[in-house]
């Protein structure tokens, strides 16, 4: 494991490594601030049982503006490929000069420090350039996703007062109208870079939907390209304290659940890129990174675009996961790094089982987001010849703070341990100091760098969820006697049953053995003598009707009784999911089975124009049938 304060001045990584944090030391005092002291004093917590990875880096090697990591590479590996899209590429060189240009363009609109600019589009260049340039101008980068629907969009952006908007052009009809406060947008287009077979349809679709939004009296929409041909580059930047200075916001459920925006400062997402920079190990410009992963979330943007930017890698972007397209592009250009959710993995396994490829150019898979079946990890592992390692994160963390060894020495089903300088302690859940005994499961806490300022205008939720510096995550965890983490449930999400707890994701697992079931969510139900019971909505291979009977015989002989489902319940189609491939389970136990409403029917098709099926957010409780499981005493 790097120490970081040596990868600012030591030749740790390679042959151009030691120049490329030189300047660590050189930072100014306006930008260290009071946050640059080691955090966590006066905690409650017992220091003896503390869990981490601390190599006391100076937090000064942290606090930088964002813009530095590509600023660090293009001066390092200017010729270094810095992103490939479509059989176009850039250099780290050009991204920058492209960068600066816009910088210019956004100080010409009158953009400056503290203003939000949303960013609503795919994996494509301009996303990258976006992200340097407004970060350039001291503005924050607001992510929006595109599987939000039209009303989700408007009002995510008037409640973080965004004004200005670079969206793609075909996610145009989602932005808010000039009544509706925007001044602003930048319109983009992928229509030349595509084949010409694909143009007309684009075309068309681009008209159907920019009809659907008509920004007319103080707003203005332009084509971005057109705006950057007459801006001189501007490389003049602001100074501010990257410790308490916003760069991004982005939407969440929060680590209880309920709708929150997240704000995380230049050194929140500086330390975790550098984080990961060095679980990896990796030398400066040798590395090329899939990319895959969504960047308007977090996980996407720390790993593949600033991680990518802090070891100089190639960044091969692919807009939209369809499964097939991936796996042809990973045999075509050979990536060394995947990033990924676990359903990607299980797409992959499933493509390659009909239609191996060779993709033994993987030396890592780092897998996040969602809990990471083994059987998932051996099998993706056999086809790749890569080491498939499980990660953990929250947005709330930018996201990283847990990574499995790349080695090959990992437990299958465990988060590994620690990133650099990431603290964690397992806590008693209900009383939320008490350190748990080695074993058990209680609340993960961390802290480090890369733990956000807060949420957007929420300090009692703020304060709910950091307390004397430690990040409350929500997930209830345990800790084998190697140190390594597993995350065991949301902490929302476990059932108590006359007393006893249970784990969905440990009764799901075991359904998901009886050869009838396609897919299972566990959640608890209401019940006034047990107080919850245990309910499972299950997916029937072939969409067969359910043999409760046999079901109910199945989990008998591999349950206790107190885990069996008492209630059953059949759908047709998916189960509800996000984009990273969580079961969506407050969905499923606040909303009655209903058909999509319009609008989300058009937003499903936006988003399976950016995200292939298995990972899209899309109701689909057509039918059910409740099947009532033998009461048994416990």
């Amino acid at each position: 494991m790097l120490d970081w304060y040596a990868f600012a001045s030591g030749p740790l990584l390679g042959p151009n490594v030691q120049d490329c944090w030189k300047s660590a030391d050189r930072v100014s005092p306006s930008r260290q601030g009071s946050n640059d002291r080691p955090r966590g004093s006066g905690s409650p917590l017992n220091p003896d049982t503390l869990a981490c990875r601390t190599h006391h880096a100076p937090n000064r090697v942290y606090s930088r503006p964002v813009w530095e990591l590509l600023d660090r590479a293009a001066s390092q590996v200017p010729a270094q490929i810095a992103c490939r899209y479509n059989d176009q590429t850039w250099t780290y060189e050009s991204l920058r000069t492209d960068v600066l240009r816009m910088t210019g363009m956004l100080e010409r609109a009158g953009i400056g420090r503290g203003d939000r600019v949303a960013l609503l589009l795919p994996n494509i260049p301009e996303m990258l350039v976006a992200f340097h340039a407004i970060w350039r101008r001291g503005a924050i980068v607001v992510s929006v996703s595109p599987l939000m629907v039209q009303e989700e969009v408007r009002k995510f952006l008037n409640e973080v007062e965004c004004r200005h908007v670079v969206a793609l052009d075909l996610l145009a009809h989602l932005l808010p109208t000039p009544q509706q406060g925007l001044q602003q947008a930048w319109l983009v287009s992928l229509r030349e870079r595509l084949p010409g077979y694909q143009q007309v349809g684009y075309f068309l679709s681009r008209l159907k939907r920019t009809r659907q939004w008509s920004p007319t009296g103080p707003a203005h929409a332009d084509w971005l390209a057109d705006s950057l041909c007459d801006c001189e580059p501007l490389a003049e930047t602001p100074t501010f304290n990257p410790n308490q200075t916003a760069a991004f916001i982005l939407p969440t459920g929060g680590t209880t659940g309920s709708p929150k925006s997240v704000v995380l400062s230049h050194r929140n997402l500086v330390a975790n890129a550098m984080q990961q920079a060095a679980h990896a190990g990796a030398t400066m410009g040798e590395e090329k990174l899939m990319g895959v992963l969504p960047f308007f979330h977090s996980y996407g943007l720390s790993a593949v675009v600033l991680g990518g930017a802090a070891l100089g890698a190639e960044l091969i972007l692919h807009h939209r996961f369809n499964t097939s397209h991936v796996l042809d592009l990973i045999e075509r250009q050979h990536p060394s790094v995947l990033h990924a959710v676990p359903a990607m993995l299980v797409a992959m396994n499933a493509q390659l089982r009909r239609h191996p490829r060779d993709i033994q150019s993987l030396k890592w898979v780092i897998s996040g987001g969602a809990s990471l079946e083994p059987e998932v990890a051996e099998e993706f592992a056999k086809h790749s010849g890569a080491v498939v390692v499980e990660g953990y994160g929250l947005s709330e963390a930018s996201p990283v703070t847990h990574s499995g060894p790349l080695d090959g020495s990992g437990i299958a089903g465990t988060i590994g341990h620690p990133l650099q300088d990431t603290e964690c302690q397992i806590v008693d859940r209900i009383d939320g100091h008490t350190n748990v005994l080695p074993g058990d499961v209680g609340e993960l806490i961390v802290r480090g760098p890369q733990v956000m300022l807060g949420y957007w205008k929420d300090p009692a939720a703020t304060t709910e969820a950091i307390r004397g510096d430690w990040l409350y995550t929500g997930d209830l965890a345990c800790q084998d006697a190697a140190g390594n983490y597993r995350i065991v449930e949301r902490k929302k999400d476990l059932v108590i049953t006359s007393g006893y707890n249970v784990f969905p994701r440990e009764v799901e697992a075991v359904l998901r053995r009886d050869p009838q079931i396609a897919d299972v969510a566990i959640i608890g139900i209401p019940d006034p003598e047990r107080g919850e019971i245990v309910k499972a909505i299950v997916r029937t291979v072939g969409d067969r009707r359910l043999n409760e009977t046999s079901l109910q015989a199945f989990c008998k002989k591999h349950l206790a009784a107190h885990k069996r489902p008492r209630v059953f319940e059949q759908i047709q189609g998916e189960l509800p999911k996000n984009f990273l491939g969580k079961i969506q389970r407050r969905k499923l136990r606040n909303q009655a089975p209903h058909d999509a409403p319009a609008d989300a029917a058009e937003s499903e098709k936006t988003a399976l124009e950016t995200v292939d099926s298995p990972l899209t957010d899309q109701p689909s409780m057509t039918t059910s049938i409740r099947v009532p499981a033998p009461q048994e005493t416990f």
